[in-house]
């Protein structure tokens, strides 16, 4: 979110907040993307401000249908209505704040696991439309094959981009596992070590796919925790994985700080996978 549009967000978080007599006497924001997270004390309440045109209704119901399954995800705030909340031209939603217990690189690798697995079977329990992941594939592929919108791409890593997000996801499709609602991004950024356990948080990445499409945002050694991960299909999830954020780095308004350099260092890895793969394979793809 823009500098300039900060302090409204911040503001439209604190009246949200009043609405329901919870008053604020400081509100600190923890994180700015496309949408910011303020911390509001001393209500104990966290706030996720956007522009309306974000989709905030599609995490919350999620968040709402999961409530009642002991998912590990960090919930809305039992105090106000679950719902978005529109105010000075942006969406509010209201979550309850969990003070962390530890930094996300911390976790240990078989809470991790448990976690992951708890709330894929959570997610199983609940009726809810999501995308499939081969709808982010396609966005990514809008990224990579239209030189207007990722205008500093070479020639040959668009195609070595688009043919790595179509034949691997193709791979993905073809081995017939099964499909399921997932988080879409349980990287460690979005799992908070907290005094009630591991707690999932963003949930508006959630889409359908098989369990290794989640796994492969895990760090490495969380696999060998998951029950019944398949080895094979998770190397192509994470190398799937990686196509995708590195589409994302060449898109000529993508915001991530230092998005280049980081976008050549997955493209290096994702390379480097794609190259023990094409080994594992007998020289074929």
């Amino acid at each position: 979110m823009k500098d300039t549009e900060i302090s409204r967000a911040v503001a439209a978080a604190v009246d949200t907040a009043a609405e329901y007599g919870l008053g604020t006497e400081d509100a600190a924001v923890l994180h700015n993307s496309n949408r910011i997270a303020v911390r509001l004390r001393p209500s104990g309440m966290l706030a996720r401000v956007a522009p309306l045109a974000h989709r905030l209704d599609f995490e919350v119901e999620i968040a709402r249908r999961l409530a009642g399954t002991g998912s590990p995800v960090a919930g809305l705030d039992p105090r106000v209505e679950p719902r978005v909340h529109v105010r000075d031209g942006f969406a509010v939603t209201l979550w309850t704040y969990y003070e962390p217990t530890a930094a996300p690189e911390n976790h240990p690798p078989a809470a991790y696991a448990d976690a992951l697995a708890r709330l894929h079977a959570g997610l199983r329990r609940i009726d809810f439309a999501a995308p499939h992941f081969t709808g982010r594939v396609a966005d990514a592929l809008r990224v990579v094959e239209d030189p207007a919108v990722s205008p500093d791409l070479g020639a040959t890593e668009r195609a070595l981009l688009s043919d790595t997000l179509r034949g691997i996801s193709r791979a993905i499709l073809d081995r017939g596992t099964r499909q399921q609602l997932l988080h879409g991004e349980p990287h460690p950024g979005n799992l908070l070590a907290t005094a009630d356990g591991p707690l999932f948080i963003d949930l508006e990445t959630a889409c359908r796919g098989p369990v290794e499409f989640d796994l492969a945002h895990a760090p490495e050694d969380v696999a060998a925790h998951y029950p019944g991960a398949d080895s094979g299909l998770l190397a192509d999830c994470r190398i799937l994985s990686l196509a995708l954020v590195v589409s994302w780095r060449w898109d000529r308004d993508d915001q991530l700080p230092d998005g280049r350099r980081r976008g050549r260092e997955w493209l290096a890895q994702m390379q480097a996978d794609l190259h023990r793969r094409k080994h594992a394979d007998g020289g074929g793809h």
